[in-house]
């Protein structure tokens, strides 16, 4: 007989107990939201965001979450754009770069060595080192609360993507790879990512 499984339980509003909050890591691997900004100035902005992910198919709209009013979402309220930019392994040390926390006047594309590179549909540029961009134009902006109905420091963006670019290197027959792109996820803890790669790939086709 099995042994009944141990669990470690506890109330959020009381403290984990452990010696890292395992929020994060239980809700992961998750999407990075590499999100590309920019001001009524056009100053640019570019900063990688956990908090990331897809929300409907047709038509596409993707989100993020901001904790804390940050210069990505005062950018996207004024502006109502914003590109994604997928990270690959190659590209983690330049996303790491632009984790930084730098005045809204520093552009993280110059800081991280990457180069912006123009929408089709938008004006806020992408990045032109990443194999895949979404161009987004914001849909909504909701500010999250909690069950007592308080309202936190954090706002979800959600934007409809316009445009899509593809590295055709990416695409076979007709078909997006996603491990061949070699996409970096956020993990938990202070420093954890992973890779998605071609090994880990299995198949699970719907019931009929």
């Amino acid at each position: 007989m099995n042994n009944p499984l141990d669990f470690h339980f506890y109330r959020p509003a009381d403290g984990h107990g452990l010696a890292h909050d395992p929020f994060n890591a239980i809700v992961g691997p998750r999407p990075i939201g590499w999100i590309s900004s920019q001001d009524e100035e056009g100053r640019l902005n570019l900063a990688p965001y956990s908090f990331f992910n897809a929300f409907n198919y047709i038509p596409p709209i993707v989100g993020f979450a901001s904790l804390g009013r940050k210069d990505s979402l005062r950018n996207i309220e004024r502006t109502g754009q914003f590109g994604w930019n997928l990270v690959t392994r190659p590209l983690a040390p330049a996303m790491n770069e632009t984790c930084a926390a730098v005045a809204p006047e520093v552009d993280e594309f110059a800081l991280a060595g990457l180069t912006p590179a123009p929408s089709r549909e938008i004006a806020v540029p992408r990045v032109a080192e990443s194999p895949v961009s979404f161009e987004c134009r914001l849909t909504q902006i909701v500010r999250l609360q909690d069950t007592a109905g308080a309202e936190l420091e954090s706002w979800l963006v959600l934007g409809q993507v316009v445009g899509v670019h593809i590295d055709r290197s990416l695409l076979e027959d007709g078909v997006y790879r996603t491990a061949k792109a070699r996409p970096v996820l956020r993990g938990g803890g202070p420093a954890d990512y992973f890779e998605i790669s071609e090994d880990t790939l299995f198949h699970l086709y719907r019931p009929r």
